[in-house]
């Protein structure tokens, strides 16, 4: 049986689209193994997903102490891939990656990358020369790499939950009961949540409230949640403010428009369901929402206001909603930028079919 071992973690932008193409993986009757840290959500999140996972004690190499453990990291990934041997390894960025790409190069294993920003990450940068393909989530990404490489990199979309692919609007909307003609904005800041966009939020509450046609579905954020309630001196019965939504996918696939981060894989999913959005991205360059952000805004696609404009942005989601014409020309410009199936499409090209 073929073998692959995928290598990330820390965030769910990097580990849920390695899951996605473990499930394609899996699907061909590939084995696989997940390697993380022991310190992260991978530790249980791979494994509930049904992977199987080793963890390493690395932490970012900031500091004497951590530098030491993330040497012990290389030594201990160097025996995973020899007693493991597998036909591939696939890294999906991080520093947590590091390690199990450091080995694989040693021991001569190919390698694939899987990029899911608009801009390599500084471990795609490192090793890309190495990878036999590193597999794009924008077009945009090819602006930064020699001519020289380009044949080495694939654009193939990020790879998504299944359960995204063939969703209906409608039948979600009818599952929420919405109205015809009721409007639904859907407002997150991610599972940790975003200050300034529900700032934005409260000081367009009372225009929101009386917006009897817009059902707001808003997620404040587990750490925001219990200062942002007592805030809030009425709520329509129709509205809904939770810490997060675990079925944020069907809830986005109904809304007419979403307030949101600009986080890689939020961007492919708003791509996916052709939703207009207005974006406002954590202005962390490391981070690199902003370069995600201008991929949409670039092509008409979507709104960007930086987050001391939070405010505005929520001001301008209430008109635009109200915009059906803007909101259709938005969507057929989000359907000129979707991609097929990303996880099919990476496996499909990585060298493992041969003998």
């Amino acid at each position: 049986m073929k073998k692959v071992i995928l290598t990330t973690g820390g965030t769910g932008g990097h580990i849920y689209p390695a899951l996605a193409v473990a499930k394609e993986l899996k699907e061909r009757n590939i084995e696989t193994l997940f390697v993380g840290t022991s310190s992260r959500m991978e530790k249980h999140l791979v494994p509930k997903e049904g992977y199987r996972f080793k963890g390493l004690d690395i932490y970012p190499p900031r500091s004497i102490k951590n530098i030491l453990k993330f040497i012990k990291g290389l030594f201990q990934a160097v025996s995973i891939v020899r007693k493991e041997n597998p036909d591939a390894v696939i890294g999906f960025g991080n520093y947590i990656s590091v390690p199990v790409l450091v080995a694989a190069v040693i021991l001569r294993k190919p390698i694939y990358l899987q990029e899911q920003n608009a801009n390599l990450g500084m471990t795609n940068k490192v090793f890309y020369r190495f990878a036999k393909k590193t597999f794009l989530a924008f077009e945009k990404t090819f602006d930064e790499i020699p001519m020289k490489y380009q044949q080495l990199f694939m654009v193939t979309g990020n790879p998504l939950r299944d359960e995204i692919y063939g969703i209906s609007r409608e039948e979600e909307r009818e599952r929420l009961k919405l109205k015809e003609d009721e409007k639904l904005l859907l407002i997150t800041g991610g599972s940790l949540g975003a200050k300034d966009i529900n700032e934005g939020v409260i000081k367009n509450w009372e225009r929101l409230y009386d917006e009897k046609k817009i059902r707001v579905y808003w997620a404040t954020g587990e750490k925001n949640y219990d200062e942002i309630w007592p805030r809030l001196e009425k709520l329509k019965m129709s509205d809904i403010v939770k810490p997060y939504f675990d079925n944020m996918i069907q809830i986005m696939a109904a809304a007419d428009l979403v307030v949101c981060r600009a986080g890689a894989l939020t961007i492919s999913e708003i791509i996916e369901l052709e939703k207009p959005s207005i974006l406002i991205p954590y202005n962390s360059i490391k981070v690199g929402q902003y370069e995600n952000a201008k991929i949409l805004e670039e092509r008409e696609a979507a709104l960007i206001y930086p987050t001391s404009e939070a405010e505005t942005g929520v001001e301008k989601a209430l008109e635009l909603i109200e915009n059906s014409a803007e909101l259709m020309k938005i969507k057929g410009k989000l359907k000129a930028l979707k991609r097929t199936k990303a996880a099919e499409t990476i496996v499909k090209n990585m060298e493992i079919w041969r003998n």
